[in-house]
C-alpha cells in the first residue's frame, strides 16, 4: 500500500516571506506575510534566528521593513474547510 502525505503536509511552492522591522517602542517584530506567526524580540539577531527558523532557513524569504514595523494580530485564524461527510461524534451524557 502507497503513503500519500495529506496535502497540508505537502512542501509549498515558495517559503513563508517574514518581515523583520522595530516597532515605536524599540522591540524588534517578526511577522509573516499573512499575519498568521510572528512575535516581539529583544534584539535583531533573536529576530532574525526565529524567521529563518520559519521560513526552513531561506534568507531571500526574509525582509527588513524601514521605519517602525508595528505587529498585528488583527487577522482571524485561518479555518479549514469543514468536511460534511466526516463522522459525526455524538456527546455521551
Amino acid at each position: 500500500m502507497k503513503h500519500v502525505e495529506p496535502p497540508s503536509s505537502a512542501p509549498c511552492s515558495h517559503p513563508p516571506l517574514f518581515m523583520i522591522g522595530k516597532d515605536s517602542q524599540g522591540h524588534w517584530v517578526v511577522q509573516d506575510e499573512q499575519g498568521l506567526c510572528g512575535g516581539l524580540f529583544v534584539d535583531r539577531t533573536q529576530a532574525l534566528k526565529f524567521a529563518m527558523f520559519e521560513n526552513g532557513h531561506r534568507p531571500q524569504a526574509v525582509v527588513m521593513v524601514p521605519g517602525v514595523f508595528e505587529l498585528t494580530m488583527t487577522k482571524p485564524p485561518h479555518r479549514l474547510p469543514s468536511n460534511d461527510n466526516a463522522p459525526r461524534h455524538r456527546q455521551i451524557v
